[in-house]
């Protein structure tokens, strides 16, 4: 099976303008992450709707293709990254852009998914560990996933999912095994080509999470399992977070 590796890059950002260019002790996020995936995927590309972040990847040697600045997801970017680069490939990889720490390991977890020829889009979870807290489960900013003995998604929510009855829910990760969304996501092509053809759902836009409009369409999510955790990048404060963790 053929994979390749797309990383979709928007320079414009509310909380955050121009954040692929951010500097990371000498390197940008975006080149930082291109070279966490490009140790896993040897078929990569940087998809940018932004020129400045085109010729940043070129800069590097990275592979970067341009793409619309209307696109309303990494999702639909990807699609169209795959489509201009004419590939024969069967599985596309979405790296997110602003994960500089993302591990190599959890990029195989995300292709090992795929041994199942069922599996027709695949992303990663993160057990919360009991540590963490209940601020760290309830945090709206890290969506929560609930599965079925399959291992695929039931449903995602920025809500705290299951609710234990009759328990305090400071004792809540003492209880049960609450799982955290990872951003990353596999598609197989055909499945891409159709989910991104899909008007947005009333759950998606509800919760504003992409992956409830093909799960209320009635697509399957299968889930890898990672006890590592990644950082994502949100704000300036969270990049100088991230620049204090680099050796």
């Amino acid at each position: 099976m053929k994979f390749i590796g797309i990383i979709p890059a928007r320079y414009a950002s509310t909380r955050f303008p121009g954040k692929p260019l951010a500097d990371m002790k000498g390197k940008y996020m975006i080149q930082r992450v291109y070279e966490q995936a490009s140790k896993v995927l040897e078929n990569l590309c940087v998809a940018t709707d932004d020129e400045r972040i085109f010729n940043a990847v070129k800069s590097f040697g990275g592979n970067v293709v341009m793409t619309s600045p209307e696109h309303r997801s990494g999702t639909d970017r990807c699609f169209e990254a795959y489509n201009r680069l004419g590939g024969n490939e069967e599985v596309v990889i979405n790296i997110q852009g602003d994960e500089p720490f993302i591990k190599p390991e959890q990029i195989e977890s995300l292709i090992a998914c795929f041994e199942s020829p069922q599996t027709q889009i695949a992303t990663l979870v993160r057990p919360f560990e009991p540590a963490e807290g209940y601020e760290a489960l309830s945090n709206p900013n890290s969506p929560k996933v609930i599965l079925n003995e399959k291992n695929e998604a039931l449903y995602f929510s920025r809500s705290v999912i299951p609710y234990l009855r009759n328990e305090a829910p400071e004792e809540w990760l003492g209880k049960h095994i609450y799982y955290k969304h990872i951003g990353m996501y596999g598609y197989r092509i055909d499945i891409l080509a159709q989910i991104t053809r899909l008007p947005q759902s009333s759950l998606e836009l509800a919760e504003s999470l992409e992956q409830l409009r093909w799960l209320q369409n009635g697509y399957k999510i299968k889930v890898g399992i990672t006890t590592q955790e990644t950082i994502g990048i949100d704000t300036p404060d969270d990049l100088q977070k991230a620049i204090a963790l680099l050796p």
